[in-house]
C-alpha cells in the first residue's frame, strides 16, 4: 500500500512526508480490518486501497488550499475523501457526516489513534444542515448521488464564496449536464472540471462555487429531491 501510495503522489504534483504516509497507509489498514466484520468498501486489496481510496482522495489537494478552510464531507462512508485530506493537511477544520451510526461510532473510535482530529456527525445531510447552513468553506462528496440530487444535499452547507468539490467516475459530463438546474436554483456556478487518471480510469472532480444563499426552500425531503430532482 504505501509503494503504491508512494510512486503516485508525483503524479498528483504531492509531497508528503514518511510520517503523514504512514498515516494514511495505517488508516487504509484500519478500513480493511473493520471491513472483515462491517460493511465499508469494496475495495480491500492494498495497492487498490491505495489508488482508489488514498490517491483518488489526495486529488482534492491538488485543487484548493485547504488549510484553515472549514469543510464538510457528505455522506463520507468509510471517511473517504475526508480523512485522507485531514491526515495529508492538517490544517483543515473537518466535520464527516454520514446516516449510518455503526461507521460513524468506527470513525470516531479509530481516528483519534491515528492522531486525526474530526467531527463525526451522524445524521441525514438533509436534516443536519437546519444548524449548519452555510457554515462552511468547502462541502466534498464521493460515490453518494447523481450530480443533481447530490448539489441540492451539499450546497446549502457552503458560505458564498465557498465551493462544492463533486468526486465523480466517467459519467461526470453526463451528469453535470443533467444538473444545470441544480447549479443555477442552488446559488452555484460551475468554476472547473479536473480529470485525474487514477489506475487507467478517469475520475474527475466538479468544482462549483457559491455565487449566492441558496434560497430557503432547500434542501426539501429526501423522498421528494430523489422523486423530483432539480
Amino acid at each position: 500500500m504505501k509503494e503504491t501510495l508512494a510512486k503516485g503522489l508525483p503524479g498528483l504534483g504531492l509531497s508528503l512526508s514518511e510520517e503523514i504516509q504512514n498515516t494514511l497507509c495505517a488508516f487504509g489498514q484500519a478500513v480493511v480490518e473493520q471491513n472483515k466484520v462491517m460493511n465499508l468498501t469494496a475495495i480491500t486489496e492494498p495497492t487498490q486501497v491505495a489508488k482508489l481510496h488514498l490517491l483518488d482522495s489526495l486529488s482534492l489537494l491538488t485543487l484548493e488550499d485547504l488549510s484553515g478552510k472549514r469543510m464538510i464531507d457528505v455522506g463520507c462512508g468509510a471517511g473517504f475523501p475526508g480523512v485522507p485530506v485531514k491526515i495529508a493537511c492538517p490544517g483543515v477544520e473537518l466535520t464527516l457526516l454520514d446516516s449510518l451510526g455503526k461507521r460513524m461510532q468506527w470513525l470516531e473510535t479509530v481516528l483519534p489513534t491515528l492522531g486525526v482530529q474530526a467531527e463525526c456527525v451522524t445524521a441525514r445531510a438533509e436534516e443536519a444542515v437546519a444548524t449548519r447552513r452555510e457554515s462552511y468553506d468547502i462541502a466534498t462528496s464521493r460515490a453518494v448521488a447523481r450530480l443533481n440530487i447530490l448539489l441540492e444535499l451539499t450546497a446549502p452547507y457552503v458560505k458564498v464564496g465557498g465551493k462544492v468539490l463533486a468526486m465523480k467516475g466517467t459519467a461526470a459530463a453526463e451528469e453535470l449536464a443533467e444538473a444545470k438546474n441544480a447549479v443555477k436554483k442552488l446559488g452555484l456556478a460551475l468554476e472547473q472540471v479536473v480529470e485525474f487518471p487514477v489506475d487507467g480510469t478517469a475520475h474527475t472532480v466538479i468544482v462549483l462555487k457559491k455565487v449566492a444563499p441558496t434560497p430557503a426552500g432547500y434542501p426539501r425531503r429526501f423522498a421528494k429531491i430523489k422523486q423530483n430532482p432539480l
